[in-house]
């Protein structure tokens, strides 16, 4: 596409992520849900002129950036790092709420504890809404855990980022790489950002799901919306079941590998297949799951591997071990890592390919000039390639997201 790129361009190519930064930066946008079940900003005609040129500036859906991009990359799919290794929060309930090992969680209370930030800036589940996630700053140990555990659902963690910075306070921040990627792309126009937010921390993300996974669940469980008070995505162990808990006191619990086994029925963000920076290369410490093969077999205590990328993500830890609230376990090689992680591999490897189909359709481009996807792209195998390109021309050429719009 060339000329001018509109967010009506981004949201109708199907590059819409939902972070909610156009709510943030524009005054008469909100974030609504569409007929898929995604987060989209609407009207799409609300802009001015100005939060326009910001919005299509800023956004993830077409612009990744690394904030660390003065050192070179330590490896061409893992991007920067200091230091790689096994880790989990030392509480016992931290590390069981939490997803996987409860890393974020138990480095999210060790800054306000320490009073190194006045706050932390995530997500939840909405209280209303239990299906539902929202942004929400949290004061106190107790709500940093409060928010802990993984959300598969739409979610757009930067609708109240503009609340966040207004507070003037130092703070940190957890959210998804994409998130973190705004944020990043935002610095460059709004200084408070490098001055206020001291931490920025991440997980390695497999991808957001559309609210369609969490109705799809519902459905075959013959449980109506309006009747459920708890729906917990993960946490509670490693990997943790989902459980929904309805009005009338109702509860049923789903394994992880019964909930993820059937790929098809992920319902993920289109965008989210073209991630290019889903392994935090924007964050100071990256928290992954750390399954042999990418898949759990059962339930364990609960393990991070933590990406360390920063010389700040690098005192944290030792500052948040050092203090009780993290344990650090042995180093974790890039060969072991690649096989905690293989749809990540496989993933970096094909979007050279993936970008070409896309760029056939006529959509905006993305810009990802750090992720070293020539690279990577001559490491896929040369058989499956067209096969990427082909897929990616369908999905986004295809595909009408005009008519999910609100």
């Amino acid at each position: 596409m060339t000329g001018n790129v509109s967010i009506k361009n981004i949201v109708d190519a199907g590059l819409c992520i939902g972070c909610g930064l156009c709510e943030a930066l524009a005054a008469d946008v909100s974030m609504k849900k569409n007929r898929q079940g995604s987060l989209r900003p609407y009207p799409l005609d609300g802009f001015t002129r100005e939060e326009e040129k910001l919005c299509t500036m800023v956004c993830p859906g077409i612009h990744i950036k690394p904030s660390n991009t003065a050192s070179p990359p330590t490896d061409a799919v893992w991007g920067h790092y200091l230091n790689m290794q096994y880790a989990w929060a030392k509480n016992e309930t931290t590390r069981h709420i939490g997803s996987t090992g409860g890393v974020l969680t138990a480095l999210g209370q060790y800054l306000i504890k320490s009073g190194t930030v006045d706050f932390i800036y995530h997500v939840k589940a909405d209280d209303k809404n239990p299906l539902d996630s929202k942004a929400c700053i949290s004061e106190t140990t107790a709500q940093v855990l409060a928010g802990a555990g993984s959300r598969y659902a739409p979610v757009a963690p930067l609708a109240a980022l503009d609340t966040a910075l207004n507070r003037n306070q130092p703070f940190a921040v957890i959210a998804k790489p994409c998130d973190l990627s705004a944020i990043e792309n935002l610095s460059v126009k709004d200084k408070r950002i490098n001055q206020l937010i001291r931490y920025r921390l991440t997980m390695v993300c497999g991808g957001q799901s559309t609210a369609q996974k969490a109705e799809t669940v519902l459905k075959n469980a013959d449980i109506p919306e309006s009747q459920v008070t708890l729906y917990r995505h993960r946490g509670h162990g490693n990997p943790g079941p989902t459980r929904i808990e309805t009005n009338d006191g109702r509860a049923i619990e789903l394994t992880y590998q019964a909930l993820w086994a059937d790929e098809v029925g992920w319902s993920l963000e289109s965008r989210c297949k073209l991630c290019a920076d889903a392994l935090g290369e924007c964050a100071d410490i990256a928290a992954a799951d750390v399954w042999p093969g990418g898949s759990p077999t059962g339930e364990d205590e609960g393990f991070n591997g933590v990406v360390v990328r920063t010389e700040a993500g690098q005192h944290l830890i030792e500052q948040a071990t050092k203090a009780g609230f993290i344990t650090l376990g042995r180093t974790i090689s890039i060969a072991r890592f690649n096989d905690f992680q293989p749809h990540q591999l496989e993933k970096k490897q094909a979007l050279k390919w993936r970008f070409l189909g896309l760029k056939q359709t006529g959509a905006p481009e993305i810009n990802a000039p750090y992720s070293r996807l020539n690279e990577l792209g001559q490491q896929f195998p040369e058989a499956k390639r067209q096969q990427e390109a082909d897929g990616a021309r369908s999905r986004f050429g295809h595909h009408n997201f005009t008519d999910e719009s609100s």
